[in-house]
């Protein structure tokens, strides 16, 4: 077995391990509660389309790594086990937002354009946006059955911007503003992850396509060759890719 392989499962094994001693450490604790859980993610999603600070042009507002992707990723694993039939309001607010910002890609601004937070903020912006658009539609239309038009502009989107040379080469400029493990200088392997992940949730055959076949092959080019000197999360993050 390569080594990379054995480090990655001792992490995944030692996650587990705690998560046991934490479920046996607490047998006397209230049982966890699907509904509240849902009613958090639900009014934190509010909190962050609402809050100033995360609003941008054309009426739309920053679909984060920290707070928005694990909301389009965890929020409708729990439709099943509250019996729901379709999306919170939250959620379908976030897929309008992505699904505008998608629409009017070549009007909005960067997140962070370059010319009020400098370089290169521009790049960064449009390469995690990219991403995370494809991740929220992928996510979203995997539920349905079927790729959307919008799910399908996202992925053409980022396609578009991977990197074709240098060290990012099958990557994505990532923004960087120190913030680990999601917005940090070893994030671009963070976010590659969120592609592979978006590429093999989509439904409809799309990882096999014609559109996708090149640019897969450059990101598993630039997920395997980094992966023994990366952090336990973003080795994690790369397993659920794989």
């Amino acid at each position: 077995m390569p080594i990379q392989m054995r480090r990655l499962i001792l992490v995944v094994a030692s996650v587990v391990l705690l998560i046991a001693a934490a479920h046996a450490a607490g047998d006397d604790s209230p049982a966890w509660n699907p509904k509240q859980a849902a009613a958090y993610l639900d009014g934190r999603a509010e909190w962050w389309s609402t809050w100033p600070n995360a609003a941008r042009d054309h009426e739309t507002y920053c679909v984060s790594c920290h707070t928005a992707a694990p909301y389009a990723l965890g929020r409708p694993a729990l439709r099943s086990l509250l019996k729901e039939t379709s999306p919170s309001a939250q959620e379908r607010r976030l897929q309008e937002n992505v699904m505008r910002r998608v629409k009017l890609w070549n009007e909005v601004a960067p997140y962070y354009p370059d010319q009020t937070r400098g370089l290169p903020k521009s790049s960064e912006s449009r390469g995690t946006e990219a991403v995370m658009n494809a991740l929220v539609l992928a996510t979203r239309d995997a539920e349905a059955g079927a790729l959307s038009a919008e799910a399908k502009s996202a992925f053409a989107n980022m396609w578009a911007l991977q990197m074709l040379t240098g060290d990012l080469k099958g990557g994505w400029a990532w923004l960087n503003f120190h913030y680990e493990p999601w917005e940090a200088p070893a994030s671009p392997y963070f976010g590659a992850s969120l592609a592979a992940i978006a590429i093999g949730t989509a439904p409809d055959g799309y990882a096999a396509s014609a559109e996708a076949k090149d640019g897969i092959a450059r990101l598993r080019e630039f997920l395997g060759k980094g992966v023994t000197a990366q952090s336990p999360f973003n080795q994690l993050m790369i397993m659920w890719a794989s």
